[in-house]
């Protein structure tokens, strides 16, 4: 073999071993597979299903569509979570018991009032499907709305069956507090970090076991999926999950300036804007002193390497300082690649509390301590511990949290 033609059949072998190669052939998500392959699940049972538009196959076609439209399957039942059935409304809120109109078939939402299946609407089903596209934060609450229902149909003798799909993520992160008893919510009801860098097939096999809900479980799991594939390396159309998480970019910036203003304090994460979760400011803020500070603070720091840090001024459309003239910064992400957004999360933070000490406010504390799932982030920032004493204080939960895990991990690496 001449050289040339050696050097080139070297570097085809290497991009084969890169996750971006992996995109030549989509990952197959459960819906198909169960459909293709696993269809004894359903057929001949009534069949409830809870979903949203994200849920589609590679042709783009909704889940709900699909079981609508096969006549080997009864639906009989729907559920919705946190922003509905379409995923259009906004945080907090979801469907009204009903008729879906569509569809013709009952509906309950599971967020608010009622955060489980009803007793009425599981006396209708033999089977839940749940089928719902996660972004991989233990904070966006699809991930409890998961343990709700496990322990509803557990109690009422209804099998469940998760149709998996990817972490967009990926499957080897996971940082971050575990979640302490006492802040146990919709906002952190599994015990994880975070970041857990699981599927829903495998955090519904985790809650099974480790939380001895002892549901009939079955987990429809993808064609395909690694666990080092991020959302681009799938293959596979994103669909907005909710109101605020347009893009796959959204899904993996919501870890890390989510975790700074929706935990309280009085900032703005870009809601009420085209790019939601890509910026961070307040009417107060100086945005050239802040992404100054931060650009010096992240110079080298593992997971940041790829961030860059603009001065911005925005006019947010609604949520906090709706209508106010808002100045921060435009967090740029050159590549998603070994991105840590919980670490840059903690750095935001400390950068926050260490220059604008006297205007950043935290007027909720308990909110704080419920979004990052323990009592002592929010003390340690305000006494201006560095980021890397912080960020240490939880590694041994990470550590035990990581043996757990590994028990439950349904793909390969």
């Amino acid at each position: 073999m001449n050289r040339p033609l050696a050097a080139l059949c070297a570097t085809l072998c290497l991009l084969a071993l890169t996750p971006s190669a992996w995109a030549a052939e989509s990952v197959i998500p459960g819906i198909e597979v169960l459909l293709s392959d696993r269809i004894e699940l359903v057929q001949g049972q009534r069949v409830g299903l809870l979903t949203n538009p994200a849920a589609v196959d590679r042709a783009l076609i909704s889940t709900l569509d699909r079981l609508r439209s096969d006549k080997r399957v009864k639906l009989t039942q729907l559920w919705a979570p946190e922003h509905g059935l379409a995923a259009a409304t906004p945080n907090g809120t979801s469907n009204t018991k009903g008729i879906e109109a569509r569809t013709g078939l009952p509906i309950e939402g599971l967020f608010g009032d009622r955060t489980a299946p009803s007793a009425e609407t599981l006396a209708r089903v033999d089977v839940l499907l749940f089928d719902l596209q996660d972004i991989g934060s233990r904070t966006y609450t699809y991930v409890s709305t998961l343990g709700k229902v496990m322990q509803a149909c557990a109690a009422h003798k209804v099998k469940v069956v998760v149709l998996d799909r990817p972490n967009p993520l990926g499957g080897t992160l996971f940082e971050g507090p575990v979640r302490t008893a006492r802040r146990k919510s919709l906002l952190g009801w599994g015990p994880f970090p975070v970041t857990h860098g699981m599927t829903f097939g495998e955090v519904a096999k985790f809650y099974n076991a480790e939380l001895k809900i002892k549901a009939d479980l079955e987990v429809v799991q993808m064609k395909g999926w690694r666990r080092a594939m991020l959302w681009d390396d799938t293959g596979l159309v994103w669909v907005p999950t909710s109101p605020g998480i347009p893009k796959p970019l959204n899904a993996t910036m919501y870890v890390a300036t989510g975790m700074v203003c929706g935990s309280g304090p009085n900032c703005n994460e870009g809601g009420g804007n085209a790019m939601p979760f890509e910026l961070i400011g307040a009417p107060w803020m100086d945005g050239e002193k802040f992404a100054a500070a931060l650009t010096k603070v992240a110079k080298d720091v593992q997971g940041l390497e790829n961030v860059r840090f603009r001065p911005m001024t925005w006019l947010p459309w609604h949520g906090q300082y709706d209508g106010k003239i808002t100045h921060g910064v435009q967090i740029h992400l050159l590549s998603v690649h070994g991105f840590r957004p919980l670490r840059l999360a903690l750095i935001l933070l400390s950068v926050l509390h260490n220059e604008f000490d006297g205007q950043l406010k935290v007027p909720n504390a308990g909110r704080f301590a419920l979004i990052w799932g323990n009592d002592e982030v929010l003390p340690q920032l305000r006494a201006h511990l560095p980021w890397q004493q912080i960020e240490a204080s939880w590694q041994k939960e990470l550590d035990a949290f990581a043996v757990l895990r590994a028990r439950y991990l349904l793909y390969p690496p």
